[in-house]
Protein backbone atom coordinates (compact mmCIF):
# COMPACT_ATOMS: atom_id res chain seq x y z
CA UNK A 1 0.00 0.00 0.00
CA UNK A 2 2.76 2.49 0.71
CA UNK A 3 4.33 1.85 -2.89
CA UNK A 4 1.15 2.39 -4.44
CA UNK A 5 0.63 5.77 -2.49
CA UNK A 6 3.96 7.07 -3.36
CA UNK A 7 3.35 6.12 -7.14
CA UNK A 8 -0.23 8.05 -6.80
CA UNK A 9 1.57 11.26 -5.77
CA UNK A 10 4.09 11.10 -8.22
CA UNK A 11 1.32 10.96 -10.86
CA UNK A 12 0.02 13.99 -8.94
CA UNK A 13 2.99 15.98 -8.74
CA UNK A 14 3.88 14.82 -12.85
CA UNK A 15 0.36 16.07 -13.80
CA UNK A 16 0.58 19.28 -12.05
CA UNK A 17 3.90 20.30 -14.01
CA UNK A 18 2.23 19.79 -16.71
CA UNK A 19 -0.46 21.45 -16.85
CA UNK A 20 1.28 24.31 -14.76
CA UNK A 21 2.58 25.82 -17.96
CA UNK A 22 -0.68 26.55 -19.59
CA UNK A 23 -2.16 28.05 -17.07
CA UNK A 24 0.82 30.24 -15.72
CA UNK A 25 1.18 33.64 -17.52
CA UNK A 26 4.68 34.42 -15.68
CA UNK A 27 7.62 35.11 -18.69
CA UNK A 28 10.53 34.54 -17.65
CA UNK A 29 13.36 37.05 -17.13
CA UNK A 30 15.14 38.04 -20.69
CA UNK A 31 12.96 36.37 -23.00
CA UNK A 32 13.14 39.29 -25.23
CA UNK A 33 16.99 39.43 -24.82
CA UNK A 34 17.81 37.94 -28.06
CA UNK A 35 15.40 40.06 -30.24
CA UNK A 36 16.10 43.79 -28.44
CA UNK A 37 19.05 44.73 -30.00
CA UNK A 38 18.02 43.90 -33.18
CA UNK A 39 14.99 46.49 -32.83
CA UNK A 40 15.38 49.78 -34.42
CA UNK A 41 13.43 52.92 -35.00
CA UNK A 42 12.06 53.64 -38.58
CA UNK A 43 10.69 56.82 -40.25
CA UNK A 44 9.73 57.76 -43.53
CA UNK A 45 9.42 61.36 -44.71
CA UNK A 46 8.10 62.05 -48.14
CA UNK A 47 10.06 65.05 -50.08
CA UNK A 48 8.27 67.11 -52.13
CA UNK A 49 9.78 69.62 -54.88
CA UNK A 50 7.15 71.45 -56.45
CA UNK A 51 7.38 74.49 -58.97
CA UNK A 52 3.78 76.97 -58.97
CA UNK A 53 3.39 78.29 -62.50
CA UNK A 54 1.57 81.60 -62.10
CA UNK A 55 0.15 83.09 -65.06
CA UNK A 56 -2.72 85.17 -63.55
CA UNK A 57 -0.26 88.32 -64.29
CA UNK A 58 3.41 88.81 -64.93
CA UNK A 59 4.42 85.11 -65.50
CA UNK A 60 6.70 84.27 -62.25
CA UNK A 61 7.81 80.35 -61.43
CA UNK A 62 7.30 80.02 -57.63
CA UNK A 63 9.37 76.74 -56.03
CA UNK A 64 9.07 75.03 -52.95
CA UNK A 65 10.30 71.93 -51.05
CA UNK A 66 8.42 70.55 -48.60
CA UNK A 67 9.05 67.06 -45.97
CA UNK A 68 5.76 65.56 -44.63
CA UNK A 69 6.10 63.23 -42.71
CA UNK A 70 4.91 59.83 -44.32
CA UNK A 71 5.03 57.27 -41.66
CA UNK A 72 6.93 56.15 -37.93
CA UNK A 73 6.80 52.45 -36.64
CA UNK A 74 9.20 50.02 -35.42
CA UNK A 75 11.46 47.65 -37.55
CA UNK A 76 13.10 44.24 -37.14
CA UNK A 77 16.56 43.68 -38.49
CA UNK A 78 16.86 39.95 -40.01
CA UNK A 79 20.09 39.76 -41.22
CA UNK A 80 23.81 40.98 -40.29
CA UNK A 81 23.88 43.20 -43.70
CA UNK A 82 21.14 45.08 -42.39
CA UNK A 83 17.87 43.36 -43.89
CA UNK A 84 15.18 45.37 -42.16
CA UNK A 85 11.48 44.05 -42.26
CA UNK A 86 8.86 46.63 -40.82
CA UNK A 87 4.73 47.50 -42.14
CA UNK A 88 4.10 49.02 -45.53
CA UNK A 89 2.01 51.97 -44.52
CA UNK A 90 5.30 52.89 -42.19
CA UNK A 91 7.44 53.19 -45.28
CA UNK A 92 4.87 53.92 -48.36
CA UNK A 93 1.72 55.89 -49.36
CA UNK A 94 0.28 57.18 -52.58
CA UNK A 95 2.44 59.83 -53.37
CA UNK A 96 -0.95 61.50 -55.06
CA UNK A 97 -2.31 62.31 -51.64
CA UNK A 98 1.42 64.02 -51.21
CA UNK A 99 0.72 65.83 -54.56
CA UNK A 100 -2.14 67.41 -53.34
CA UNK A 101 -1.02 68.53 -49.96
CA UNK A 102 2.10 69.93 -51.18
CA UNK A 103 -0.60 71.79 -53.91
CA UNK A 104 -2.69 73.13 -51.42
CA UNK A 105 0.34 74.36 -49.27
CA UNK A 106 2.06 76.21 -51.67
CA UNK A 107 -1.09 77.68 -53.58
CA UNK A 108 -2.38 78.71 -50.25
CA UNK A 109 1.11 80.06 -49.45
CA UNK A 110 1.28 82.29 -52.64
CA UNK A 111 -2.14 83.82 -53.29
CA UNK A 112 -2.69 84.43 -49.80
CA UNK A 113 -6.19 82.26 -49.83
CA UNK A 114 -7.16 79.94 -47.42
CA UNK A 115 -7.29 76.14 -47.98
CA UNK A 116 -7.00 73.47 -45.61
CA UNK A 117 -3.57 71.49 -45.49
CA UNK A 118 -4.55 68.30 -45.99
CA UNK A 119 -4.38 65.27 -48.42
CA UNK A 120 -8.08 66.23 -49.83
CA UNK A 121 -9.02 68.44 -52.94
CA UNK A 122 -10.34 72.06 -52.39
CA UNK A 123 -12.07 74.93 -54.51
CA UNK A 124 -11.62 78.63 -53.44
CA UNK A 125 -14.68 81.28 -54.01
CA UNK A 126 -12.69 83.28 -57.13
CA UNK A 127 -13.31 81.35 -60.43
CA UNK A 128 -9.61 82.11 -62.03
CA UNK A 129 -8.12 81.26 -58.59
CA UNK A 130 -9.89 77.87 -58.66
CA UNK A 131 -9.13 76.81 -62.30
CA UNK A 132 -5.69 77.32 -61.58
CA UNK A 133 -5.63 75.65 -57.98
CA UNK A 134 -7.66 72.56 -60.08
CA UNK A 135 -4.70 72.16 -63.15
CA UNK A 136 -2.33 71.93 -60.21
CA UNK A 137 -3.69 68.83 -58.80
CA UNK A 138 -2.22 65.75 -59.96
CA UNK A 139 -2.74 63.77 -62.33
CA UNK A 140 0.26 66.05 -64.35
CA UNK A 141 -1.37 67.62 -68.25
CA UNK A 142 -0.08 69.95 -70.85
CA UNK A 143 -1.83 72.34 -69.24
CA UNK A 144 -0.75 72.23 -65.71
CA UNK A 145 -0.08 75.03 -63.70
CA UNK A 146 1.97 73.14 -61.05
CA UNK A 147 5.17 70.22 -61.45
CA UNK A 148 5.75 68.13 -58.94
CA UNK A 149 8.18 65.31 -58.01
CA UNK A 150 7.55 63.27 -54.69
CA UNK A 151 10.81 60.72 -53.37
CA UNK A 152 10.39 59.09 -50.26
CA UNK A 153 13.34 59.03 -47.30
CA UNK A 154 13.54 56.43 -45.15
CA UNK A 155 16.14 56.67 -42.02
CA UNK A 156 17.04 54.07 -39.50
CA UNK A 157 17.64 54.85 -35.85
CA UNK A 158 19.10 51.37 -34.23
CA UNK A 159 19.22 50.97 -30.38
CA UNK A 160 22.61 51.80 -29.50
CA UNK A 161 24.60 53.42 -26.71
CA UNK A 162 24.80 56.54 -27.22
CA UNK A 163 22.33 56.97 -29.18
CA UNK A 164 22.72 57.92 -32.67
CA UNK A 165 20.28 61.27 -33.78
CA UNK A 166 21.17 60.72 -37.40
CA UNK A 167 20.57 57.42 -38.44
CA UNK A 168 21.36 55.70 -41.54
CA UNK A 169 19.23 55.74 -44.94
CA UNK A 170 17.72 52.81 -46.10
CA UNK A 171 15.61 52.08 -49.70
CA UNK A 172 12.50 50.38 -50.11
CA UNK A 173 12.99 47.26 -51.35
CA UNK A 174 9.68 45.03 -51.38
CA UNK A 175 6.38 46.91 -50.30
CA UNK A 176 3.29 44.72 -49.58
CA UNK A 177 -0.41 44.78 -50.85
CA UNK A 178 -2.09 45.98 -48.49
CA UNK A 179 -0.89 48.41 -45.65
CA UNK A 180 -0.54 46.34 -42.89
CA UNK A 181 1.36 43.77 -45.00
CA UNK A 182 4.91 43.52 -44.41
CA UNK A 183 7.55 45.29 -46.11
CA UNK A 184 11.40 44.84 -46.49
CA UNK A 185 14.04 47.65 -46.36
CA UNK A 186 17.96 47.56 -46.93
CA UNK A 187 20.80 50.38 -45.44
CA UNK A 188 21.44 52.64 -48.45
CA UNK A 189 24.17 54.63 -46.41
CA UNK A 190 26.11 53.43 -43.57
CA UNK A 191 25.45 51.00 -41.11
CA UNK A 192 26.90 50.77 -37.05
CA UNK A 193 29.53 48.26 -36.70
CA UNK A 194 32.36 46.42 -38.71
CA UNK A 195 30.88 43.20 -38.98
CA UNK A 196 27.08 44.00 -39.47
CA UNK A 197 24.28 44.17 -37.05
CA UNK A 198 22.49 42.61 -34.63
CA UNK A 199 20.06 39.77 -36.03
CA UNK A 200 16.40 38.74 -34.50
CA UNK A 201 16.23 34.88 -34.89
CA UNK A 202 12.76 34.03 -36.95
CA UNK A 203 10.72 31.63 -35.35
CA UNK A 204 9.38 28.76 -37.37
CA UNK A 205 5.83 28.93 -36.79
CA UNK A 206 3.23 30.25 -34.52
CA UNK A 207 2.13 28.63 -31.60
CA UNK A 208 -1.22 27.70 -32.18
CA UNK A 209 -2.01 27.29 -28.08
CA UNK A 210 -4.83 29.25 -27.26
CA UNK A 211 -3.61 32.20 -24.60
CA UNK A 212 0.16 31.66 -26.06
CA UNK A 213 1.83 34.15 -23.71
CA UNK A 214 4.02 36.80 -26.13
CA UNK A 215 5.71 39.59 -25.51
CA UNK A 216 5.69 43.23 -28.27
CA UNK A 217 9.12 44.79 -28.37
CA UNK A 218 9.37 48.59 -30.09
CA UNK A 219 9.96 51.73 -29.62
CA UNK A 220 7.76 54.99 -29.09
CA UNK A 221 10.17 57.49 -30.23
CA UNK A 222 13.52 57.91 -31.21
CA UNK A 223 16.30 56.15 -29.30
CA UNK A 224 17.82 57.49 -26.57
CA UNK A 225 18.91 58.16 -23.05
CA UNK A 226 15.09 59.34 -21.79
CA UNK A 227 13.07 56.54 -25.11
CA UNK A 228 14.45 52.64 -24.45
CA UNK A 229 13.04 50.22 -26.15
CA UNK A 230 9.37 49.27 -24.95
CA UNK A 231 8.17 45.71 -23.58
CA UNK A 232 4.59 44.58 -23.00
CA UNK A 233 3.24 41.18 -22.52
CA UNK A 234 0.02 39.87 -24.40
CA UNK A 235 -1.34 36.56 -24.87
CA UNK A 236 -2.91 35.26 -28.57
CA UNK A 237 -6.10 33.82 -29.08
CA UNK A 238 -6.73 30.94 -31.40
CA UNK A 239 -5.46 30.06 -34.93
CA UNK A 240 -2.34 30.30 -36.58
CA UNK A 241 -0.88 33.33 -38.36
CA UNK A 242 -4.52 34.24 -39.42
CA UNK A 243 -3.22 35.49 -42.62
CA UNK A 244 -2.80 39.12 -43.51
CA UNK A 245 -5.93 39.39 -41.62
CA UNK A 246 -4.29 38.94 -38.42
CA UNK A 247 -4.54 37.31 -34.94
CA UNK A 248 -6.06 39.09 -32.26
CA UNK A 249 -4.75 39.58 -28.56
CA UNK A 250 -6.87 38.38 -25.63
CA UNK A 251 -6.03 37.82 -22.07
CA UNK A 252 -7.30 34.44 -20.67
CA UNK A 253 -7.66 35.97 -17.42
CA UNK A 254 -9.76 39.05 -18.99
CA UNK A 255 -8.06 41.85 -16.62
CA UNK A 256 -6.94 43.74 -19.37
CA UNK A 257 -8.46 44.83 -22.82
CA UNK A 258 -5.22 43.74 -24.57
CA UNK A 259 -5.96 45.09 -28.30
CA UNK A 260 -7.08 48.42 -27.32
CA UNK A 261 -3.87 48.22 -25.00
CA UNK A 262 -1.39 47.24 -27.84
CA UNK A 263 -3.63 49.61 -30.75
CA UNK A 264 -2.74 52.47 -28.51
CA UNK A 265 0.95 51.58 -28.50
CA UNK A 266 0.78 50.87 -32.58
CA UNK A 267 -0.49 54.61 -32.91
CA UNK A 268 2.38 55.92 -31.05
CA UNK A 269 5.08 54.12 -32.96
CA UNK A 270 5.04 50.78 -32.03
CA UNK A 271 3.47 48.95 -35.33
CA UNK A 272 5.20 46.77 -36.97
CA UNK A 273 7.16 45.80 -33.99
CA UNK A 274 8.44 42.17 -33.54
CA UNK A 275 5.80 40.12 -31.63
CA UNK A 276 8.18 37.85 -29.24
CA UNK A 277 7.14 34.15 -28.53
CA UNK A 278 7.61 32.97 -24.90
CA UNK A 279 8.79 29.31 -25.71
CA UNK A 280 12.55 30.68 -27.06
CA UNK A 281 12.19 33.95 -28.06
CA UNK A 282 12.41 34.21 -31.10
CA UNK A 283 9.97 36.28 -33.49
CA UNK A 284 6.56 34.90 -34.22
CA UNK A 285 5.24 37.73 -35.99
CA UNK A 286 4.60 41.85 -36.12
CA UNK A 287 2.05 44.00 -34.22
CA UNK A 288 -0.43 45.30 -37.05
CA UNK A 289 -3.65 47.57 -36.31
CA UNK A 290 -4.25 50.41 -33.69
CA UNK A 291 -6.83 51.97 -32.40
CA UNK A 292 -8.69 49.59 -29.97
CA UNK A 293 -8.11 46.96 -32.48
CA UNK A 294 -4.33 45.74 -32.94
CA UNK A 295 -4.12 42.23 -34.23
CA UNK A 296 -0.45 40.62 -35.02
CA UNK A 297 0.42 38.88 -38.65
CA UNK A 298 2.56 35.86 -38.48
CA UNK A 299 6.07 34.49 -39.15
CA UNK A 300 5.01 33.32 -42.45
CA UNK A 301 4.17 36.26 -44.12
CA UNK A 302 6.99 37.84 -42.98
CA UNK A 303 9.21 34.71 -44.63
CA UNK A 304 6.91 35.37 -48.05
CA UNK A 305 7.73 38.70 -48.48
CA UNK A 306 11.80 38.38 -47.50
CA UNK A 307 11.57 35.48 -50.30
CA UNK A 308 9.85 37.73 -52.99
CA UNK A 309 12.67 40.61 -52.46
CA UNK A 310 15.52 37.51 -52.69
CA UNK A 311 16.77 37.97 -48.96
CA UNK A 312 17.54 35.39 -46.46
CA UNK A 313 17.39 35.96 -42.67
CA UNK A 314 20.37 34.76 -40.91
CA UNK A 315 22.57 35.40 -37.94
CA UNK A 316 25.84 36.48 -37.57
CA UNK A 317 29.20 36.73 -35.66
CA UNK A 318 27.65 39.35 -33.23
CA UNK A 319 24.55 36.82 -32.41
CA UNK A 320 26.79 34.02 -32.23
CA UNK A 321 28.93 35.79 -29.44
CA UNK A 322 26.04 37.31 -27.85
CA UNK A 323 23.78 33.96 -27.08
CA UNK A 324 26.94 32.36 -25.53
CA UNK A 325 27.16 35.13 -23.41
CA UNK A 326 23.88 35.20 -22.46
CA UNK A 327 23.12 31.54 -21.72
CA UNK A 328 25.81 31.95 -19.50
CA UNK A 329 24.53 34.76 -17.90
CA UNK A 330 21.15 33.45 -17.59
CA UNK A 331 22.58 30.38 -16.22
CA UNK A 332 24.07 32.65 -13.38
CA UNK A 333 27.73 31.94 -14.22
CA UNK A 334 28.80 35.91 -13.99
CA UNK A 335 32.35 35.00 -14.59
CA UNK A 336 31.93 33.56 -17.64
CA UNK A 337 29.68 35.71 -19.00
CA UNK A 338 31.23 39.17 -18.71
CA UNK A 339 34.61 38.32 -21.63
CA UNK A 340 31.53 36.89 -23.94
CA UNK A 341 29.63 40.47 -23.38
CA UNK A 342 32.80 42.38 -24.00
CA UNK A 343 33.72 40.40 -27.18
CA UNK A 344 29.78 41.40 -28.20
CA UNK A 345 31.09 45.38 -27.46
CA UNK A 346 34.05 45.02 -29.44
CA UNK A 347 31.89 43.75 -32.59
CA UNK A 348 28.93 46.07 -32.09
CA UNK A 349 29.91 48.72 -29.77
CA UNK A 350 26.66 50.49 -28.97
CA UNK A 351 25.08 47.34 -28.24
CA UNK A 352 22.80 48.71 -25.28
CA UNK A 353 21.66 45.02 -24.31
CA UNK A 354 25.24 43.95 -23.63
CA UNK A 355 26.76 46.78 -21.91
CA UNK A 356 23.79 46.92 -19.31
CA UNK A 357 24.24 43.06 -18.85
CA UNK A 358 28.09 43.29 -18.60
CA UNK A 359 27.94 45.75 -16.27
CA UNK A 360 25.61 43.54 -14.28
CA UNK A 361 27.76 40.45 -14.63
CA UNK A 362 30.70 42.29 -13.18
CA UNK A 363 29.13 43.56 -10.39
CA UNK A 364 28.08 40.12 -9.50
CA UNK A 365 31.25 38.25 -10.76
CA UNK A 366 32.89 36.09 -7.91
CA UNK A 367 29.55 36.89 -5.65
CA UNK A 368 27.84 34.35 -4.05
CA UNK A 369 25.07 34.42 -6.50
CA UNK A 370 27.93 33.37 -9.06
CA UNK A 371 27.77 29.48 -9.93
CA UNK A 372 30.98 29.51 -11.17
CA UNK A 373 32.47 30.85 -7.75
CA UNK A 374 30.87 28.05 -6.17
CA UNK A 375 32.08 25.06 -8.40
CA UNK A 376 35.64 26.28 -7.92
CA UNK A 377 35.41 26.69 -4.53
CA UNK A 378 36.82 23.10 -2.83
CA UNK A 379 36.85 22.99 0.98
CA UNK A 380 40.30 22.82 2.93
CA UNK A 381 40.35 19.73 5.73
CA UNK A 382 42.84 19.53 8.29
CA UNK A 383 44.15 15.68 7.48
CA UNK A 384 43.26 13.60 4.67
CA UNK A 385 40.55 10.55 6.11
CA UNK A 386 42.32 7.07 5.91
CA UNK A 387 38.61 5.28 4.76
CA UNK A 388 39.14 5.71 1.27
CA UNK A 389 42.35 4.02 0.99
CA UNK A 390 41.00 1.20 2.91
CA UNK A 391 37.75 0.97 1.31
CA UNK A 392 40.03 0.62 -2.21
CA UNK A 393 42.64 -1.81 -0.55
CA UNK A 394 39.71 -4.05 0.20
CA UNK A 395 37.72 -3.71 -3.14
CA UNK A 396 41.40 -4.46 -4.41
CA UNK A 397 41.76 -8.07 -2.15
CA UNK A 398 38.10 -8.60 -3.18
CA UNK A 399 38.78 -8.18 -7.55
CA UNK A 400 42.41 -10.20 -6.80
CA UNK A 401 39.90 -13.35 -4.92
CA UNK A 402 37.21 -12.96 -7.21
CA UNK A 403 39.70 -13.40 -10.25
CA UNK A 404 42.03 -16.25 -8.43
CA UNK A 405 38.43 -17.82 -7.64
CA UNK A 406 37.45 -17.65 -11.53
CA UNK A 407 40.83 -18.94 -12.30
CA UNK A 408 40.75 -22.02 -9.90
CA UNK A 409 36.98 -23.04 -11.51
CA UNK A 410 37.73 -22.73 -14.98
CA UNK A 411 40.34 -25.59 -14.34
CA UNK A 412 38.52 -27.92 -12.47
CA UNK A 413 36.38 -28.03 -15.49
CA UNK A 414 34.93 -31.74 -15.84
CA UNK A 415 37.51 -34.17 -18.10
CA UNK A 416 34.59 -34.08 -20.28
CA UNK A 417 34.41 -30.04 -21.34
CA UNK A 418 37.98 -30.51 -21.56
CA UNK A 419 39.78 -31.49 -24.81
CA UNK A 420 41.59 -34.66 -24.70
CA UNK A 421 45.59 -34.55 -24.36
CA UNK A 422 47.49 -35.75 -27.27
CA UNK A 423 48.71 -39.20 -26.79
CA UNK A 424 52.77 -39.51 -25.72
CA UNK A 425 55.11 -41.15 -27.99
CA UNK A 426 56.29 -44.24 -26.95
CA UNK A 427 59.30 -44.62 -24.63
CA UNK A 428 62.06 -46.14 -26.56
CA UNK A 429 63.12 -49.79 -26.01
CA UNK A 430 66.16 -50.68 -23.06
CA UNK A 431 69.13 -50.74 -24.39
CA UNK A 432 69.96 -53.94 -24.88
CA UNK A 433 72.56 -55.74 -22.68
CA UNK A 434 75.20 -58.03 -23.26
CA UNK A 435 76.59 -60.14 -21.26
CA UNK A 436 79.92 -61.28 -20.75
CA UNK A 437 80.81 -65.13 -20.96
CA UNK A 438 81.26 -66.39 -18.21
CA UNK A 439 83.88 -68.85 -17.21
CA UNK A 440 83.82 -72.47 -17.42
CA UNK A 441 81.63 -74.45 -15.18
CA UNK A 442 80.29 -71.13 -13.58
CA UNK A 443 76.79 -70.49 -13.21
CA UNK A 444 74.69 -67.30 -14.33
CA UNK A 445 75.87 -64.44 -12.26
CA UNK A 446 73.36 -62.54 -9.90
CA UNK A 447 74.28 -58.56 -9.41
CA UNK A 448 72.76 -56.61 -6.57
CA UNK A 449 72.62 -52.75 -6.50
CA UNK A 450 72.95 -50.81 -3.69
CA UNK A 451 72.68 -47.17 -3.13
CA UNK A 452 75.69 -45.18 -3.97
CA UNK A 453 76.42 -41.74 -1.63
CA UNK A 454 76.88 -38.69 -3.64
CA UNK A 455 81.12 -38.39 -4.46
CA UNK A 456 81.49 -42.52 -4.03
CA UNK A 457 82.45 -44.62 -6.52
CA UNK A 458 79.54 -46.86 -7.68
CA UNK A 459 80.27 -50.15 -6.96
CA UNK A 460 79.01 -53.61 -7.64
CA UNK A 461 78.90 -56.74 -5.31
CA UNK A 462 78.48 -59.60 -7.67
CA UNK A 463 77.78 -63.15 -5.96
CA UNK A 464 78.30 -66.38 -8.06
CA UNK A 465 78.05 -69.47 -8.08
CA UNK A 466 80.59 -71.99 -9.28
CA UNK A 467 81.45 -75.82 -9.01
CA UNK A 468 84.82 -75.31 -9.06
CA UNK A 469 85.81 -74.25 -5.23
CA UNK A 470 89.43 -72.77 -6.38
CA UNK A 471 88.58 -70.33 -8.19
CA UNK A 472 87.50 -66.90 -6.32
CA UNK A 473 86.46 -63.91 -7.00
CA UNK A 474 86.65 -59.98 -5.05
CA UNK A 475 83.79 -59.85 -2.65
CA UNK A 476 83.53 -55.83 -3.14
CA UNK A 477 83.72 -55.68 -6.85
CA UNK A 478 83.57 -58.98 -8.11
CA UNK A 479 86.47 -59.41 -9.95
CA UNK A 480 88.24 -62.84 -10.52
CA UNK A 481 91.22 -63.22 -7.93
CA UNK A 482 94.33 -64.74 -8.73
CA UNK A 483 95.85 -68.13 -7.15
CA UNK A 484 97.50 -66.46 -3.89
CA UNK A 485 96.39 -62.49 -4.48
CA UNK A 486 95.92 -61.07 -1.35
CA UNK A 487 94.17 -57.85 -3.05
CA UNK A 488 92.17 -57.09 -5.72
CA UNK A 489 93.99 -56.06 -8.64
CA UNK A 490 90.82 -53.41 -9.78
CA UNK A 491 89.30 -52.21 -6.54
CA UNK A 492 92.21 -53.18 -3.95
CA UNK A 493 89.22 -55.00 -1.19
CA UNK A 494 91.55 -57.52 1.04
CA UNK A 495 90.24 -60.87 0.19
CA UNK A 496 89.27 -63.12 2.57
CA UNK A 497 91.49 -65.59 2.94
Amino acid sequence: MGRLAALAGGLAVTTALLIMPATAHEHPSGITDLVTPAVVRVEAVSHVEITLLDHLGELKHVERSYDIPLGQGTGTVVNPEGAIVTLTRVVKTDNEDVAILAANRIFAAHHKVKIPQDAKRHKVKDPRLNHHLEECYPPKRSTATCIIDVTTDITIFPNVSPADSDGFKAELVRAGSRPDSPAVLMPSGRAVGSVGMPTAPLADKVPDQVGSPTSVAGFLGRPGPDVRNTVEIAHLTKGGGAGDKGRPFADPEGKTDEPAKLGGLADRGMVGAPVIGDKDGHVIGMLIGGGKNAKMIGVREITAILTKAGIAPRRGAIDSAFEGALTRYHTKYYTEAAPGFQRVLELYPGNTVAAELLKISLAKRGGPEDEGTKQAAVPVTAATPLWPFIVAAGVLFVAAGTGAFVLWRRRREPADQLEPPEPLPPPPPPPAVIAEPLDEGASQTVVVRRSVAFGAIPQQKQVLTTKDPSIKYCTACGMKLGLGHRFCGYCGHPSET
